[in-house]
């Protein structure tokens, strides 16, 4: 694998969560806060570290870094009718460099007491975003369906799934070949483990096994976000260096 060794949560870590479930209030977790550092918050730094390193040999567009994927294990509870201040799940994300956390397509790892979720996709896209990948399925609906019917991924994976439109949104064939994908308002694929998954020694090497899985949808899906940002960019440059000209001209 790589030089950072990492292999698996503690046992203690989902036992932590567990049991955080039953005492979700402050005084019981900075009597245990210890345990979350040592058993969770910790081993999270390191499986990001080693993300981080193997990346840079098969996906190394996605950024794997402390302040770009571990979630925090507070909950914001200013607009919620459910007030427990923690989360009783840790989870990460893996995205795209060049856009927002939640912007592009990007890699996601969740692990809570009754399981252990891998995957990714396009969960929260801009108008524009959604509207530029489901131009790009529309104009190669053969590679789109290619990466989505391939046998190792409906195996892994099954389908795409997300929130879609109950009708083909309008521009587009109501009988095009990709027409239920164009309906889509997210793109997202996972493979749910039993939780003790992420205790075993094998688990590093299953969650670099789904993400390299994931990558050929993840990659379809940046392409037409990151080509879009490209031009905007390169407008935007154009249109500053016409107001400088004009301004120096005067």
């Amino acid at each position: 694998m790589n030089d950072k060794v990492f292999l698996a949560f503690p046992k203690e870590g989902l036992q932590f969560l567990r049991t955080l479930k039953r005492n979700n209030n402050r005084e019981w977790f900075q009597e245990h806060k210890s345990i979350y550092e040592n058993s969770l918050k910790r081993p999270m730094s390191d499986l990001v570290a080693a993300l981080a390193e193997d990346f840079q040999k098969f996906a190394p567009e996605m950024v794997a870094s402390p302040k770009a994927s571990a979630y925090r294990i507070y909950r914001d509870t200013r607009f919620s009718n459910d007030k427990s201040p923690y989360k009783t799940h840790v989870a990460a994300v893996f995205p795209r460099a060049g856009l927002g956390k939640h912007e592009g397509a990007g890699l996601y790892l969740h692990i809570d007491p009754s399981k252990v979720l891998i995957g990714g996709g396009l969960y929260m896209p801009l108008p524009e975003d959604l509207s530029s990948v489901r131009q790009k399925i529309s104009d190669d609906a053969g590679s789109f369906l290619k990466i989505i019917t391939n046998r190792q991924f409906r195996k892994m994976f099954g389908t795409v799934t997300g929130e879609k439109l109950s009708r083909v949104p309008r521009g587009f064939r109501p009988d095009h070949p990709a027409a239920e994908y164009l309906k889509h308002k997210q793109f997202l694929a996972s493979k749910t483990f039993p939780c003790a998954v992420a205790t075993m020694p094998s688990f590093y090497g299953i969650v670099v096994d789904t993400f390299r899985a994931m990558l050929p949808l993840i990659r379809f899906l940046n392409e037409p976000i990151v080509r879009s940002r490209r031009v905007r960019e390169r407008q935007d440059a154009l249109l500053r260096y016409g107001v400088e000209r004009r301004i120096t001209s005067k």
